[in-house]
Parts: C-alpha cells; structure tokens; sequence
C-alpha cells in the first residue's frame, strides 16, 4: 500500500497524476490523504488547537483511487492517515509531486518534506518528490520516474529514519542531464519581505523576494544539480544534531 500526500492541496495536478500513474500499473493499492487548501512552506507545523475534520474523497475521474481531503498540515495529514484513517499501515508514503522546487535550506519551511519527515517518524520509508517548475509544469515524466523509484526502494531498503527528497527539472525529458546523488545546499533569498501601504496608510511586509543559489565549493549538492538540469536525490534524516560538535562538546568540563 502506498500513501500520497502532499502541501499543494488533494486537487493539486501534481498528486492526482501520480495517482493515476501507480493505479495504472500493477493496480498498487493507493491512498490519496492530503489538505483540503494550499499549505505551502508550512513547515512540519501540527494542529493542537482545533479538530482536525477528514472529509472522505471521489475521484471522478480515477474511480479507484481513495483517499481524504484533511482540514489540517501536511504532517497532520500523514499522522491521521497512518495512526487512524489506513486499514493498515503502509509500505511507502511518497510527498507529491510538489509544483515547484524543494532544495537546501528551504527543506526546514517544506510542507512537502516535512510530510514525508513525518512518515519516517512513524516508521515508514518515504520520498519527497518536487517539479521545479512553476509556471507550466508538466507532471508526467516526473511521475514517470516516481513510479520506477518505487521498485528502486523496495530492492535497496532504506535506512530507518531516513528520506529521499527528490528534485526534478522542469525541461524536456531529452534535455536532463542525468541522475545525482547529493547533498542539501544553501539556498537564501535576496530582498526576502516587500514593504507595502494598505489602503489605511499602515505599513505591512509581503514576503518575496529573488532566489539566491549558493552551490558550495565542490557543486555536489541538490542545488547545483538542479542548475545543471540533472534529477537530484538528496537522502535526509530528522536527527539534528551534530556529531562532530558532540565530541568537542563531551570533552569539556561542565560545571554549574
């Protein structure tokens, strides 16, 4: 069984033709549970404060895809469906795919990511998967690739607690260079907020602003890939903390 979720939103182009690629092949069991709006850059935010609803989905046009829409995140709707919604718990749960890309730092503000971090917390294999294009993406390769990523996991497990958070140019499939293992990169902004006077005369911050790549000295992260229009795989894990800093950090003698 197989779990799709996503931050676009269950309606989203991306995540409904990943859905009717997997049920067109080899009939794989597939649920749909995703937001019910738009929650991008939503981080791996969780709803404490109010019920979460979870309204059940027709697909009209793939009768055989099942699934609900979820009043809440992105990691709500991976928690509800794997703790209370899904018959059983599933095999893989695959984050897209997201309209728009998801590399470096901007991973920490991803609900994409954040969804399939949340799948790995509750013990399942997981991947982010991101088109890098905006204005006119086209679902179907990267859907395409998804799909055989899928025998790729079940023949090489991955480690527990681990993700792959996958990036694909938004070219034509005979202009992609090629396929890259990576690391995350460093990706700011430049001009982040857009100061605006509302109709009042009082002041407020849209937030915007141009991207800023920053590849690094060697040009092996997800950011670089992208830029020279190779699939970027990125492994990722939600332990935080820093290993080298740790033996540093035992050796001194602390007091209070």
């Amino acid at each position: 069984m197989i779990l799709l979720t996503n931050d676009d939103g269950i309606y989203a182009e991306g995540i409904q033709i990943l859905g009717e690629k997997l049920l067109g092949h080899e009939n794989i069991d597939t649920y749909i549970i995703a937001p019910d709006r738009e929650q991008s850059a939503t981080g791996h935010s969780i709803t404490m404060h109010r019920p979460l609803r979870a309204e059940e989905v027709k697909f009209y046009r793939n009768p055989g895809l099942k699934g609900w829409s979820v009043n809440g995140t992105p990691a709500d709707c991976v928690k509800l469906a794997i703790e209370c919604l899904l018959p059983e718990k599933p095999d893989l749960v695959i984050s897209g795919i997201n309209n728009g890309a998801n590399l470096g730092s901007d991973v920490l503000y991803s609900g994409t990511v954040s969804a399939a971090i949340e799948a790995t917390i509750l013990g399942v294999p997981a991947l982010a998967v991101s088109l890098t294009e905006d204005d006119n993406p086209d679902f179907h390769f990267a859907a395409d690739f998804t799909f055989k990523l899928i025998r790729v996991i079940k023949e090489n497990n991955l480690p527990k607690n681990t993700l792959l958070n996958i990036n694909i140019p938004g070219i034509e499939r005979n202009k992609i260079a090629g396929i890259t293992v990576t690391r995350l990169g460093n990706r700011q902004y430049r001009n982040a907020f857009e100061k605006r006077v509302d109709p009042r005369g009082r002041n407020y911050y849209w937030l915007a602003g141009e991207v800023v790549d920053t590849f690094g000295d060697d040009g092996e992260t997800d950011v670089a890939a992208i830029h020279n229009s190779f699939i970027s795989i990125t492994p990722i894990h939600f332990d935080l903390t820093n290993f080298k800093l740790l033996e540093r950090l035992k050796s001194i003698q602390w007091s209070f």
